[in-house]
Formats: C-alpha cells, sequence, structure tokens
C-alpha cells in the first residue's frame, strides 16, 4: 500500500477512536489534548493524530485555543439549546413528510421499535439507542435526503448530550409516552399532530440536557 494511503488509514482509524471518546465523554469536556501522551496511546505517529485533530476542528468537535492548544469543548447551554431548537425543526418536518409516505409495513417497524422501547425503558443507554432507532426510521421513511442530510450532521454533535436527556426515570417514561403519541399521529396520517409531537419532544429533550448540565455545573462549582 503506497505510504500517502497508509497515512489516511491511520488517520481515520485515529480520528474514529477520537471522536469516540469524545462523544462518550472518555475525553472530558475542557480537557487537553497531550499529542505525545495520546500518540503513545494510541500507538501512532504524530502525524496521522494531527490529521485526525484538524479534522475534528473543523467539525467543531475539538477546539484551538488561542495559545495553540487543542482542548475538548465545553458543555454549552447556549450551544445545546441552538442544536436541539434545529433539531426539532428537522425533526417536525420528517414527521409531517412520514405521514404522507408510510406504509402499514413502516407503522409496523415503528410500533416494533417502541416495543423494544417500553421494555428497556428502565435502562438509559438501551432506551436512548431504542430511541435514536425509532428517529432513524422515521427519517428514513420521511425520505427527504436534505433533511437526513442535516439531521445528521446535528446529531453528531449532539451525542455529547445525549446523556443527561434521559438521565432520570421521569423523564425516560415521558419520552416513551411522547414517542408512541408521534407513532399514533404518523399512523393515523395526522401530520400537524406528528410534526408538533415532534417538535414537543426535542425540546422535552433540550430542557431536560440544559436543566442536568447546569445542575452539574453548579455542584462542580
Amino acid at each position: 500500500m503506497p505510504e500517502a494511503s497508509v497515512r489516511n488509514t491511520g488517520a481515520h482509524v485515529v480520528y474514529a477512536e477520537l471522536k469516540r471518546q469524545i462523544l462518550t465523554l472518555e475525553l472530558k469536556p475542557g480537557e487537553r489534548l497531550k499529542e505525545p501522551a495520546m500518540a503513545a496511546a494510541l500507538q501512532v505517529s504524530r502525524t496521522p493524530l494531527r490529521e485526525a485533530i484538524r479534522r475534528l476542528i473543523s467539525e467543531d468537535l475539538l477546539e484551538q485555543q488561542p495559545t495553540g492548544g487543542v482542548v475538548v469543548p465545553v458543555l454549552d447551554e447556549a450551544v445545546i439549546s441552538e442544536l436541539y431548537e434545529v433539531r426539532a425543526a428537522m425533526e417536525s418536518l420528517m414527521a409531517r413528510n412520514a405521514c404522507a409516505k408510510a406504509t402499514p409495513e413502516d407503522i409496523e417497524d415503528l410500533r416494533g421499535i417502541l416495543a423494544r422501547n417500553a421494555a428497556l425503558v428502565e435502562f438509559a443507554d438501551d432506551a436512548m439507542q431504542q430511541g435514536v432507532a425509532l428517529h432513524a426510521r422515521i427519517a428514513a421513511i420521511a425520505g427527504n435526503s436534505w433533511a437526513r442530510r442535516f439531521h445528521g450532521q446535528i446529531s453528531s454533535q449532539m451525542e455529547r448530550y445525549r446523556h443527561y436527556t434521559n438521565s432520570t426515570q421521569e423523564r425516560r417514561d415521558q419520552a416513551l409516552a411522547q414517542h408512541r403519541a408521534l407513532i399514533e399521529a404518523i399512523a393515523a396520517g395526522d401530520p400537524e399532530k406528528a410534526a408538533t409531537m415532534a417538535f414537543d419532544h426535542v425540546i422535552g429533550a433540550r430542557n431536560a440536557a440544559v436543566r442536568a448540565i447546569s445542575g452539574n455545573s453548579s455542584a462542580d462549582a
């Protein structure tokens, strides 16, 4: 394999691993990256590591400081609000479109995901995965390629915040009830209700995330 291809492949692997660590909060918000230690831990040279870091900076998943250092962005309430507001608009649009396109088989698929969501609602990570699967299925049914593209970009940024949106049983139960109402609106072919339910559901997740992060910040202080 040519040297350039080896380097590019290495940078992609490093990028994927660093992104995973950022999104799962393994790399803590505000943490500074130490290139020598990180290169040693990942068993790569500094070149693919720096390529991966540049890519993550371009995606706003890392920040370049004026001093030249690189840090993981802090959890910012204003950024959270902006992201969730845009996502709410995208989810509302896709729910509306899904009403016009959903087949009986699509509704059956959605209800199957909902059943798994209900069975796993007491387990935060599993419930979150089923929620993500449900929204992805609605996006696929809606079939709006631009909405899906923008939604994917937003969802990638939001991964760091998902933990905070379903950290309590009360919020998971509420999200399940909202998912159920959303699916029934789509099944009934009611675009206005589906759009409203999708929008309100995402705004509820935003509010839960802001409360959780604000509480953590107060505790740290």
